[in-house]
């Protein structure tokens, strides 16, 4: 089975910026711990900065045998019609998550124009919001068959 997970902009920098909100961790290391959780599973990760390239990215798993698609968008989660937009176009399972609580941060991060299009989000487990997205995704992919 084959995981898509797809990480926004300054999501690079994990381990480097603002740890009281999101940890020490870097996305290497989320990577590295997601492949050791669930080692029978296929990853893809792609992070970018770009938009069109998480877009790029969402539109090849259409036709790619990605089974299923874990995404944190970084602050596109709040402007991104554009990514809301390819999602609507992909009907295999998508989980949206997010390391910190975007309801206690600032106002404007509460609003997810991205998360419209999800089947679920889950914020605020740290590194186990990737972990408990792959389990959602695993959840919605059984309920389907």
């Amino acid at each position: 089975m084959k995981i898509l997970v797809l990480n926004g902009p300054n999501l690079n920098l994990l381990g480097q910026r603002d740890k009281a909100v999101y940890g020490t961790v870097t996305l290497a290391e989320i990577e590295k711990h997601l492949k050791t959780c669930c080692p029978e599973l296929s990853f893809e990760f792609v992070q970018s900065n770009h938009e069109g390239e998480l877009i790029d990215a969402l539109q090849k798993a259409r036709t790619s045998g990605t089974d299923g698609v874990v995404a944190n968008w970084g602050g596109f989660t709040h402007t991104s019609v554009a990514i809301h937009d390819a999602l609507e176009l992909l009907t295999i399972p998508k989980v949206e998550v997010h390391l910190s609580n975007i309801h206690a941060r600032e106002e404007f991060r509460e609003r997810s124009v991205t998360g419209r299009a999800m089947h679920g989000v889950i914020t605020g487990f740290g590194v186990q919001s990737y972990v408990l997205g792959v389990e959602a995704v695993l959840h919605l992919i059984r309920a389907d068959k």
